[in-house]
């Protein structure tokens, strides 16, 4: 099998990349990533010299580059995304421009050259917020963010081309990745990176917002089952089963890296700041198998040993950020 992974230098898909080259022998895996502040080919430094990896510097909005690295492919499986939250409220121009602009630049160049299956990866956040119950597919979209709003208009897009043009297309909507290789601007990886620099972590509000925390290694596992089996046209929600207000979950990592409370700066919420996600993962189950396998405890613990561990891989990120910021 062919495949072309969008965003394969990313965190998500990066694992994806790894994943599939170690467990599926004679996949060809072109990577397409721009290579953005989030996107690093360190994270793809396990597979490198890998004879069925073929790395692209690219952007998903260029159609030129597009055509050129989707011709030959068997399937698209799209990860590449603007995903921080709080940078598209400072400006949503280029969340609009990869989140839809670029899906619609892939999806063009599926449908003209035959490709047999396109997964496109998203988001819970597509839906708002839920004060309690969970979303099923069949949820209307109602986002409140701009990041999860140029999301939404990708799913929307994607799914236009599976009922009008007839390309086989299957979306995914996940909850909150966790996990090695994710970039420190993330709660956990943030979190985590400054308590183990003896520095503060911020936390927002007064920390009731609730998240239900997935394994990356399981969220991949479980694109592998819908790109094999889901239903064309179909959408599939992939969680991990934890539910866990950022209260608790700043309580756990300060637990993880022995660290005090003190430590611990409440700021002012961000605009927007969706309260609960709760996706009902009911009909992967059911229609594919899916269960998630990496319980939160181990998952955090290994988490948390990598980071520790591999110093040389987040460091020169978090000091470009901040020379950045600086700047």
């Amino acid at each position: 099998m062919r495949i072309l992974v969008t965003g394969g230098a990313g965190f998500i898909g990066s694992e994806f990349v790894r994943a599939t080259l170690r467990d599926e022998p004679g996949t060809r895996v072109t990577v397409l990533d721009k290579l953005t502040y989030s996107g690093n080919l360190a994270n793809l430094d396990p597979v490198a010299g890998h004879p069925g990896l073929r790395f692209v510097h690219g952007d998903t909005a260029d159609p030129l580059v597009v055509d050129e690295v989707t011709a030959g492919q068997d399937v698209v499986v799209h990860f590449a995304a603007e995903t921080h939250v709080d940078r598209s409220i400072i400006s949503a121009t280029d969340f609009v421009r990869t989140n839809v602009l670029g899906t619609q630049t892939l999806l063009e160049a599926a449908l003209r050259h035959g490709v047999s299956r396109f997964v496109h990866v998203s988001t819970d956040e597509v839906y708002g917020s839920i004060e309690r119950g969970s979303w099923t597919e069949e949820t209307p979209l109602a986002p409140n963010v701009p990041y999860a709003a140029s999301k939404a208009g990708s799913d929307l897009l994607a799914l236009a081309f599976h009922r009008t043009l007839g390309l086989d297309v299957v979306v995914t909507r996940c909850t909150n990745n966790y996990g090695h290789y994710q970039f420190p601007e993330k709660v956990i990886p943030l979190f985590v990176t400054n308590l183990l620099e003896g520095r503060p972590v911020p936390l927002y509000g007064d920390g009731d917002n609730r998240r239900d925390w997935l394994h990356v290694s399981d969220h991949c596992r479980a694109i592998r089952l819908v790109l094999e089996r889901g239903r064309p046209g179909g959408v599939y929600h992939i969680g991990g089963g934890c539910e866990l207000t950022n209260l608790e979950l700043t309580a756990l990592l300060l637990d993880a890296c022995g660290a005090d409370w003190d430590l611990v700066q409440h700021v002012p919420d961000r605009p927007g700041h969706d309260l609960r996600y709760s996706l009902d993962i009911s009909k992967i189950q059911r229609e594919l198998g899916y269960a998630p396998a990496v319980a939160f405890a181990d998952g955090l613990a290994a988490t948390v040993e990598w980071y520790r561990n591999n110093r040389s891989w987040w460091e020169p990120l978090k000091h470009r950020e901040l020379a950045a910021a600086i700047r």
